[in-house]
């Protein structure tokens, strides 16, 4: 079963989740920028990060049913829909960047959810996953949202991406302190020290990716609706993205 909608925005409120939120959002910086002129997609629970991309032309946060949903951003048009994980109601080839995060841990079936998010995504898009290391503490610690559902090594997220035809392109670990309210001031030192010796033992794994190839796929998944049509009756014309890869590399490679 999935954390509720309230109880992910009660963590991002508390001093461990703003801490996860600052070095999750550090990663994202480096790797997309504002993601000028693209058409960016969060799925699970994204909403701490999707204000970041203020270049984008669009931004819409899906999230899953077993969840709930919040609207976002707080002040003018909503962008959020609840929805089913594994049937996205959006046209394929939609968005230029797609990005999970409290996404796959607790999904019924990951391989679906990421399949799924790959058929809206862009040819030449791109796709970061975040989700719970397994070597880490913060995947023990049931007092946050990463203590819950099912971890990954590195490993696993490899035949996950080579499943649902996705090539990596950089790896990135975080969240070394441990989620224990007088270490977290520490955060920034248990980074350096932990990407530099023991990088199996981040709390956090991303992952940026882009299609194997550019050919047809052929899969299953939600109706063909544009965008603005599943928000508000609206139309969106899908197209590649013209950005390069990021740079979420920062070294390390967690087992």
């Amino acid at each position: 079963m999935r954390r509720s909608v309230d109880d992910l925005r009660a963590f991002y409120g508390e001093p461990a989740g703003a801490l996860a939120r600052r070095l999750v959002a550090r990663r994202l910086e480096d790797a997309w920028g504002e993601a000028a002129g693209c058409d960016v997609l969060g799925m699970g629970y994204c909403t701490p990060w999707l204000g970041a991309f203020v270049g984008a032309r669009r931004v819409v946060a899906a999230m899953p049913g077993g969840q709930g949903v919040e609207r976002w951003p707080s002040v003018g048009r909503n962008r959020t829909l609840l929805t089913d994980d594994q049937r996205l109601p959006f046209a394929a080839g939609s968005f230029d960047r797609v990005l999970l995060t409290h996404a796959l841990e607790e999904a019924d079936n990951a391989p679906a959810v990421l399949a799924e998010a790959v058929r809206v995504m862009a040819p030449a898009g791109r796709i970061i996953l975040a989700v719970a290391s397994r070597g880490g503490l913060w995947a023990r610690s049931e007092s946050t949202p990463f203590g819950h559902g099912r971890p990954f090594s590195r490993r696993q997220l490899e035949d996950l991406l080579r499943d649902v035809q996705l090539e990596p392109l950089a790896w990135s670990q975080t969240l070394y302190v441990p989620p224990w309210k007088l270490l977290l001031g520490a955060a920034d030192g248990f980074e350096q020290a932990g990407r530099m010796l023991f990088p199996a033992a981040c709390g956090l794994i991303l992952v940026e990716a882009s299609r194997r190839s550019y050919a047809p796929r052929k899969v299953s998944g939600g109706a063909a609706v544009p965008v603005e049509a599943a928000l508000a009756k609206g139309m969106l014309t899908p197209r590649p993205a013209s950005r390069g890869a990021g740079r979420l590399d920062d070294g390390g490679e967690p087992a």
